[in-house]
């Protein structure tokens, strides 16, 4: 499988790949051949390189030789330190070739470079959906299996990854860290305060086809496009009625609980709709007005 080249350079004969040394050959080889010589004693994996077990076996013994000088994280491996220390250094040597992003690891403009290519190889067995990284894949395999292995320490709420758990936390902390720099609002989520700006910009990305209706958000043209299908997907569990959205239900909801959440701060009046106190309150207003 393989040839000795004039300049002593040991070639590959599958691939064409060149090695200085045939021990350098013999370890590629096993790409192609699949072999796998050096076996861990705790855990059975195998791997074709004596150093790549050697750092492996790190993982059950808890070992992790290499340290960086600055902050004093350890790791398994020697490379791992290596990446590890352009965090520090600022250093990027994998520069994209379509535009100026540069990445500390290989493995990062691999995946940068799919945003350019469109490539997704990594599809759902269920649905079919396709994502440009593993993990994304993983996280979105979740919604057909029903796992949340997320818990809040707070209310015990689960999520299907850990960044929904830090943003739910804000509804206990009452932490709103994107502020509108137009009028001051914040917001809990970063796609919380685009949607808002889109208030005082105007825009309106998600058009109607059938009517041309423009929306700001494109859950707001979904519910808008069953006005014209007809569609209403949520139903009263008590007596039927079904609804265009979540939210229409939920209002419909309180007819059967009683709840009034919206409460009049001049009386003790409550409705069950914002909509309703606003109307409720002008009776106020203009009675102040009046005086």
């Amino acid at each position: 499988m393989h040839k000795q080249s004039e300049d002593r350079h040991f070639s590959c004969e599958v691939c064409g790949s060149s090695f200085t040394n045939k021990s350098g050959l013999q370890k590629h080889i096993r790409i192609h051949t699949g072999e796998k010589p050096y076996s861990c004693e705790v855990c059975d994996a195998s791997f074709t390189q004596k150093s790549v077990l050697i750092a492996h076996s790190r993982t059950h013994t808890g070992e992790k030789p290499y340290s960086c000088k600055v902050c004093g994280l350890s790791f398994t491996q020697n490379s791992n330190l290596t990446t590890h220390m352009r965090i520090h250094t600022g250093e990027k040597p994998y520069p994209c070739k379509v535009c100026n992003s540069s990445f500390a690891t290989k493995a990062a403009l691999t995946i940068h470079i799919r945003s350019h290519t469109g490539e997704k190889p990594y599809s759902c067995e269920v649905c079919g959906l396709s994502f440009t990284i593993k993990p994304a894949l993983k996280v979105h395999a979740r919604c057909h299996t029903g796992e949340k292995p997320y818990s809040c320490e707070v209310c015990g709420s689960l999520f299907t990854r850990p960044s929904s758990v830090q943003t739910h936390m804000r509804i206990h902390t009452g932490e709103k860290p994107y502020p509108c720099q137009v009028c001051g609002s914040s917001f809990r989520q970063k796609s919380n305060l685009i949607i808002h700006m889109r208030t005082h910009t105007g825009e309106k990305r998600f058009p109607c086809d059938v009517c041309g209706s423009s929306f700001t958000t494109k859950s707001d043209s979904q519910i808008h496009m069953r006005s014209h299908t007809g569609e209403r997907p949520f139903s009263c569990k008590i007596c039927g009625s079904s609804y265009m959205s979540s939210s229409h239900l939920k209002v419909h909801f309180r007819t059967h609980s009683g709840e009034k959440p919206y409460s009049c701060v001049f009386c003790s009046s409550s409705y069950t709709r914002s909509s309703h106190l606003k109307r409720h309150m002008r009776t106020h207003t203009e009675n102040l007005n009046a005086y």
